[in-house]
């Protein structure tokens, strides 16, 4: 019998205990969630921006401001380097809004997070040759650009995103010549030959091409393939005259094509920031943001 008096002592602690948590767990209004996410993005506090509007959608999922809170998710994510969760929450915002007017947003900011997948924040700031790197989650946020401008091509986002696929297609090219010239180190001239003519199909219009132009009539030489050779040295020739592999009668000079001075890197990509055209400093508005 002693022992019941402890064990009445002790569920009482329990549901003190419990009745404190409760409190602290207290369910908020969607406004007052919102209110709070915004506040804490207006002093970019991203981290606890995305944890209100997270218990916004979760306690509130059919409110006024739910798709407002799943937009703003997307730039609070975004802004605290989560890229994956950036994207994660793109991508609900699509399934979720496909016809929404601001669904474009959605699009360009999961570009944004494969484009920045990889990248350290010390590429964007400096110089890095990336070119022997392999491009990886480029090739994917290519694809998510190329699906925005093709779907709204009169987005504000739309210019931005073409600049990055440009980009893109430079650094993928980068990485094609640096392959080939790999295997020119190794005396793989028909592999190299290869790489320099994927190269001109696959990515016109790249300051890569005359190299590739030109590594394609170093290795066709090599190989004793002179109508190749030919071929493409008219092409190189007639497109690219003061290209530096060439003597000043436009024969080849040959000799090991190296690569410019000028570094391929992030940083010379837009990014970002105050010198963007369109960029997620601020996401759109679904609704007006305070609702009497």
């Amino acid at each position: 019998m002693s022992r019941h008096p402890l064990l009445l002592l002790w569920l009482t602690g329990l549901l003190v205990l419990g009745g404190c948590a409760s409190q602290e767990e207290k369910i908020l209004s969607d406004r007052e969630y919102y209110e709070k996410a915004k506040t804490a993005m207006d002093t970019r506090n991203f981290l606890e921006a995305a944890r209100y509007l997270e218990a916004l959608e979760t306690y509130h999922p059919f409110g006024r401001y739910a798709e407002q809170a799943q937009l703003d998710l997307i730039y609070a994510k975004y802004n605290s380097l989560d890229l994956p969760g950036a994207s994660l929450a793109a991508d609900r915002f699509i399934r979720l809004h496909p016809d929404s007017p601001h669904v474009d947003y959605a699009y360009y900011v999961k570009g944004l997070a494969a484009y920045y997948e990889n990248v350290s924040l010390g590429q964007r700031i400096f110089p890095v040759d990336v070119s022997r790197r392999d491009p990886g989650s480029a090739r994917e946020a290519f694809t998510l650009f190329s699906e925005l401008v093709t779907r709204f091509p009169k987005s504000a986002y739309a210019p931005d995103a073409r600049q990055r696929m440009q980009y893109i297609k430079n650094r993928m090219a980068a990485y094609e010549l640096a392959a080939a010239r790999y295997y020119i180190r190794r005396e793989a001239f028909l592999a190299a030959a290869e790489r320099g003519k994927y190269v001109v199909e696959h990515f016109p219009g790249t300051p890569a091409v005359p190299d590739a132009l030109a590594i394609m009539v170093e290795c066709y030489r090599k190989l004793g393939m002179e109508e190749q050779a030919t071929d493409a040295l008219a092409v190189l020739a007639g497109n690219f005259p003061n290209h530096r592999s060439l003597n000043a009668d436009l024969s080849f000079r040959g000799g090991e094509i190296k690569p410019p001075d000028a570094a391929c890197s992030p940083s010379s990509a837009p990014r970002p920031g105050r010198s963007d055209r369109a960029s997620p400093r601020q996401s759109p508005s679904a609704q007006p943001e305070v609702i009497g």
